[in-house]
């Protein structure tokens, strides 16, 4: 069983799809299936179908805020074992959802994906935030709302918490803003569990196997500007020149028409020229 090609027709369906209407999950699975071609579907439909089914077992009867937040805690945590992975943080299998499954641990935005599908299967208002370094999620509710951190097995974060944290992931001066708390969107979501691949490949110097990421980035944020740019730059770096080409000149096309600077656009331009002067 080669799942490859299921897994890109999904990516390219993701693809045309506006934003409201990503299953997150699903397409984390594409994603992982891309790496792990072998791994058939099923088996992770079917848990994602038994977290789902399991809240709302315990879901039965209208509940507070504060009891949403303890049954998707006693669910994922309690009783699937779903945990931080503390040990080998740095390890690939920590951004693959099919991995995070099999081992139960996993990067705080996967084991956010799996949060979010089992809320979002109940009609419940969940939706990731921009937190930096750290992937966290809101939980709204009859005007009320909590930020739970699924690296810690859905724990509610309180401001002084937050504050903590943030300092933790981007330095001692660090203070909370308003642009912390904002939402982010369903394919920005899926960028940031994908980007963690792509910057392990980048310290491993591995510039071809992060353009590979950036490329499958790509298929489900095709009108992403900055994307193009960057799978230009890891092409070139790689000496994939024609590849490098194509993906400039798609960010050239894209960016005119989104508002790129014209010093940008100058920039990308003169590095096509010298692009293809090498390839002559």
């Amino acid at each position: 069983m080669n799942t490859r090609p299921k897994a890109l027709e999904i990516l390219r369906a993701v693809g045309r799809l506006p934003d409201d209407r990503i299953d997150l999950a699903e397409t984390a699975l594409a994603l992982a299936a891309l790496d792990r071609p072998e791994a058939g579907f099923e088996p992770y439909h079917q848990h994602l179908a038994e977290l789902a089914a399991e809240v709302a077992d315990m879901s039965g009867r209208p509940l507070t805020l504060a009891q949403r937040v303890e049954v998707l805690r006693h669910v994922l945590a309690d009783r699937h074992g779903y945990h931080g992975d503390t040990e080998t943080y740095e390890d690939m299998q920590n951004a693959n959802l099919m991995r995070v499954i099999d081992r139960r641990r996993g990067l705080p935005v996967a084991l956010g994906i799996l949060y979010i599908h089992a809320a979002r299967a109940q009609g419940w208002e969940i939706v990731g935030l921009n937190f930096p370094g750290h992937f966290l999620m809101r939980l709204d509710h009859d005007g009320e709302r909590v930020i739970l951190d699924p690296f810690n097995q859905g724990e509610p974060k309180e401001p002084r918490a937050l504050r903590e944290l943030l300092k933790q992931t981007a330095g001692l001066d660090a203070e909370l803003t308003p642009e912390h708390y904002a939402t982010v969107s369903n394919r920005e979501v899926l960028l940031r569990l994908q980007n963690n691949l792509k910057l392990r490949h980048l310290r491993n110097d591995r510039a071809d196997k992060a353009a590979e990421v950036v490329e499958n980035m790509l298929l489900f944020a095709p009108d992403h500007p900055g994307l193009w740019r960057e799978a230009g730059l890891l092409n070139a770096h790689s000496g994939n020149l024609s590849a490098a080409i194509r993906a400039f000149e798609t960010f050239m096309d894209l960016g005119s028409r989104l508002g790129a600077s014209s010093q940008l656009l100058h920039q990308t331009a003169t590095l096509v020229q010298q692009l293809r002067t090498r390839l002559n």
